[in-house]
């Protein structure tokens, strides 16, 4: 295991730096060789992994390849499908004004880069950033959340067995480590986390002009129209809110709901809970990741009348999948990101009202439309600014390779995914070979009216 948990991490950094300058990073053999590597350690350590989930979060084997170790394994194998194209050197056509010339776009690593990820998805938060540096060529600190410690160690763990630490190293440990991550010089910081620290991330990063991406969060507002099927829409709701116990940055933070279909929609949702769970039987849901993450989500819990759920059992920091009516727009539960499984609903008579609320309040992460009107559908994507999102489904767009993933103001900046992941941790020179046999005089002084005029024919 090449895990640490020093706060002196210079001559890890110099180290991988020296090994980067190296070049033994930039082949294409070695970028597939370390994809297929982590590909092999994944599948090898799958029980190690489910029993980290488990320990941590409370999550099934089931929930765990879904949501982690599936997810990396498709980015992985996109990676390895496509990465042979995307690190080609590209031409492009060169203006007539450079003639004789060729120009030419060369793909190059950013470098040593730094990984930090949080406790809510422990593994695939981890893990598919990294696949995107090691297919672009880079060296890499990855920083894992001291909130998930059994995650934490069997990453350092997995990589650390997989990889020398000049290479890839893993950094254990908590805001001692983090600070002192953040005070090293990096060709790039790829952060994702709460929009506090990201702040603190950016800040630290501008001392050294270190560019970033920041995967943030927010409020994800879920709208359901009087269109709407009610019944999909309260299953696949439900799905957000307890999928991982609402511990998803891209959870459907609270719901605006037409007055007309409230009352209907509560039905479904509690129909849709009997089915997740025959008997009330929830032992397999995920429990909340710390005893204060678990305070914060009981005081948010007397914020509204709970008409859905509404219990919780504090011998294993679980909590119902809860619905709140009487829940105001000042309510301390929608000022603040919920990440749990308690879900305030709003309801309203105009979707002109919901755009005003949803445009007065900093740009979500993600938005979740259920409607048959293709006008609403229209009228929301033409006015509201969000990172990304689902017309009658939730969660479900982060899962495709070919789109990229991230927010936009306050929900971060930057996004990966598939080729965006390479992209993130690429630079992309652009080159022109210019040609020694002609070399035409117009650029030349002296600036005459004649070459004036031959110019703007030129640039025509």
């Amino acid at each position: 295991m090449n895990a640490n948990r020093d706060t002196n991490f210079g001559a890890l950094i110099a180290r991988q730096r020296e090994y980067f300058e190296s070049g033994a990073t930039r082949p294409l053999s070695f970028r597939m060789e370390a994809l297929r590597r982590l590909q092999k350690a994944l599948l090898e350590n799958e029980e190690l992994i489910n029993r980290a989930m488990k320990a941590d979060l409370n999550k099934t084997p089931f929930e765990t390849y879904m949501t982690e170790t599936g997810m990396v394994l498709g980015e992985i194998g996109f990676h390895l499908k496509h990465l042979r194209r995307w690190a080609r050197t590209k031409t492009v056509r060169t203006p007539l004004t450079q003639f004789h010339a060729k120009s030419f776009i060369v793909p190059e690593p950013r470098g040593v880069v730094l990984i930090m990820s949080p406790w809510n998805y422990p593994l695939q938060l981890c893990l598919v950033p990294l696949v995107g540096a090691i297919s672009a060529g880079c060296c890499a600190v990855v920083k894992p959340s001291a909130y998930a410690p059994a995650v934490s160690e069997a990453v350092a763990k997995i990589l650390g067995d997989g990889f020398p630490p000049e290479y890839i190293a893993v950094v254990e440990g908590g805001r001692e480590q983090n600070s002192a991550l953040l005070e090293e010089v990096f060709d790039y910081i790829f952060f994702t986390g709460s929009v506090e620290v990201g702040r603190t991330v950016m800040e630290a990063a501008a001392k050294h002009l270190t560019p970033v991406t920041l995967e943030l969060g927010g409020k994800s507002p879920a709208i359901v129209d009087e269109t709407a099927d009610l019944k999909l829409a309260a299953r696949r709701i439900a799905f957000g809110k307890v999928l991982n116990a609402g511990q998803t940055c891209v959870e459907p933070d609270y719901l605006l709901i037409h007055e007309s279909v409230k009352e209907r929609f509560l039905e479904e949702y509690k129909n849709a809970l009997r089915e997740f769970f025959p008997g009330g039987y929830m032992s397999d849901m995920p429990t909340i990741i710390s005893e204060k993450h678990f305070r914060r989500l009981i005081r948010l819990l007397q914020d509204g009348k709970a008409v859905i759920g509404g219990g919780f059992d504090e011998s294993r920091r679980f909590i119902e999948p809860t619905v709140l009516t009487d829940v105001t727009p000042d309510s301390p539960i929608m000022q603040e990101e919920i990440f749990g499984p308690i879900l305030p609903l709003l309801p309203y008579t105009s979707l002109d009202d919901c755009i005003r609320f949803i445009r007065s309040r900093p740009k979500p992460l993600a938005l979740y439309l259920f409607t048959k009107s293709k006008a609403a559908e229209k009228k929301i994507l033409d006015t509201c600014s969000f990172g990304g999102g689902c017309i009658n489904d939730t969660i479900i767009h982060l899962a495709n390779p070919l789109m990229g993933f991230g927010g936009v103001g306050h929900s971060g900046m930057g996004s990966y995914h598939g080729k965006l992941s390479f992209d993130t941790f690429t630079h992309y020179r652009s080159i022109v070979r210019k040609s020694t046999w002609i070399d035409l005089p117009v650029r030349y002084h002296p600036y005459t009216e004649k070459k004036l005029k031959m110019l703007r024919r030129l640039l025509k």
